[in-house]
């Protein structure tokens, strides 16, 4: 009895240190292309040197994420099926009413990554130059500001619903298929408004071709120093992208400290910290506790403005 009670604590460890011996795949909820996928690549392609495996990029992009998360909630709690965890994840908790899992429950947070504002666009026909002077506008013209976005219950769309709320003004919710189509109508000024990642607006606010009127970090952006904070105006008021890893809430404590220790250290990079503030991102070094308080918080905050807004999902 002696001999099997000290194999039986002894054996989870023994295969913790055996980890990675597999490739380990990391599932994101959006299709190539975006800020969020170009994190994934840039975190895997540094962590397999870590890990001494590889570690491969899978998108897995339909149902505002939600198809990526269902199937890393149902992978085996092995350390080798990782999540992108991000804005969607906890405005997706009240968005959904009828999901397969609860997220908060089913997936254990590993490390976060960065954050990432966004920028309100206004189109330059508009006369309209700062945040005090929207607001007015559309206090003076209520519904007749259309205000574009990447897609109904998107991060920008709740960026927007909670700028009405705040400021108490009626803006028209136009939604697209991504935000490449959302950019394309406001610079062609079919849409008046639209938030956005800053590194999808720089060259068009280089050209003149767009304005900015706030950031929605509550202090500056780097990439865009002289656009004003838009808690300046409204405050309090504060939303933006964060990104981070997560697991299958039964993976062992062992494979999530060692996961935590190795992000940590690719984000400690200097190459890979200059390469996320190009994309107007802030490198975010931490605990799995931290992601998991702001995931908390994020869920609670968006859940206030989708039950305010009525909003569903299309």
């Amino acid at each position: 009895m002696a001999g099997t009670v000290l194999v039986g604590r002894t054996a989870g460890p023994a295969r913790a240190e055996s980890y990675p011996s597999r490739p380990i795949r990391l599932l994101v909820g959006l299709a190539p292309g975006g800020v969020q996928d170009l994190f994934a690549r840039l975190l895997a392609e540094r962590l397999s040197v870590r890990l001494g495996a590889p570690v491969v990029v899978e998108n897995r992009p339909g149902a505002g994420t939600n198809i990526a998360t269902e199937a890393v909630v149902r992978a085996a709690p092995d350390g080798y099926t990782l999540l992108l965890v991000g804005v969607p994840n906890a405005i997706n908790a009240s968005l959904y009413t009828s999901l397969p899992f609860d997220f908060a429950r089913d997936i254990a947070p590993v490390a976060p990554l960065a954050t990432t504002p966004e920028v309100l666009l206004a189109h330059p026909a508009l006369p309209i130059t700062t945040v005090p002077e929207l607001i007015d506008h559309a206090k003076t013209y209520p519904g007749t500001l259309n205000i574009a976005s990447p897609g109904n219950g998107t991060g920008p769309h709740l960026s927007a619903e909670l700028l009405k709320m705040m400021a108490g003004i009626d803006l028209v919710h136009i939604p697209f298929r991504g935000g490449a189509p959302a950019m394309t109508e406001l610079l062609a000024g079919r849409v008046q408004l639209l938030f956005i990642a800053p590194a999808v607006a720089l060259s068009h606010l280089g050209a003149g071709r767009v304005r900015a009127l706030a950031v929605t970090s509550a202090v500056s952006c780097p990439v865009l120093p002289d656009v004003p904070p838009l808690n300046r105006f409204l405050p309090g008021f504060e939303s933006g992208g964060f990104f981070g890893i997560g697991v299958p809430v039964r993976t062992s404590e062992q494979v999530v400290e060692r996961l935590n220790r190795d992000i940590n250290a690719v984000l400690a990079q200097t190459e890979v910290e200059q390469r996320i503030r190009t994309e107007g991102a802030i490198v975010w070094r931490g605990t799995a506790d931290d992601l998991r308080r702001r995931v908390a918080l994020e869920t609670e905050k968006w859940g206030k403005v989708i039950r305010h807004a009525h909003l569903q999902p299309s």
